[in-house]
């Protein structure tokens, strides 16, 4: 088997990271909620960021549990990241731009250009799918009973 040069105590140390910095950068999102265009998706990027940063360090806790090929290993936890930080990312361009369309709720009376939906939209998508993919490629890797050595 070829080495990728990528441990899973990186993947660990990444999530776990990544997780913790998110959710300092969500806390501080909750202090500058007042000068969103959209407060309420200032909050809403304030609590999502904080989720999300949650989810990646119990990815991280859970990661020496996890049973997959290091390509996949390195895959999971670059889906993982990539799908936290667009999340994440998406809900502070939604709060600063006003938009709506795939907020219906926290973006109610907003609505932004149709460049700014169109990006916030293509950013929740993209982290969407990359949140999801990731999820599931956890699943598998408790789920298996193959050994990591």
């Amino acid at each position: 088997m070829q080495d990728y040069g990528f441990a899973m105590h990186d993947g660990k140390r990444r999530l776990l990271l990544h997780g913790a910095l998110l959710i300092l950068l969500a806390l501080a999102t909750g202090a500058l909620i007042p000068v969103f265009r959209n407060p309420r998706m200032g909050l809403a990027a304030h609590t999502g960021g904080v989720m999300v940063g949650m989810l990646l360090v119990l990815y991280g806790l859970v990661w020496g549990e996890v049973r997959l090929s290091e390509r996949m290993a390195r895959f999971g936890v670059l889906l993982a990241l990539w799908g936290g930080w667009l999340n994440y990312v998406g809900l502070v361009l939604a709060a600063a731009l006003g938009t709506s369309s795939m907020t219906p709720i926290a973006g109610a009376g907003h609505a932004g250009s149709a460049t700014s939906e169109l990006l916030v939209n293509a950013v929740f998508v993209m982290g969407a799918v990359d949140i999801l993919a990731a999820a599931g490629i956890v699943v598998v890797g408790l789920a298996s009973r193959r050994s990591t050595a």
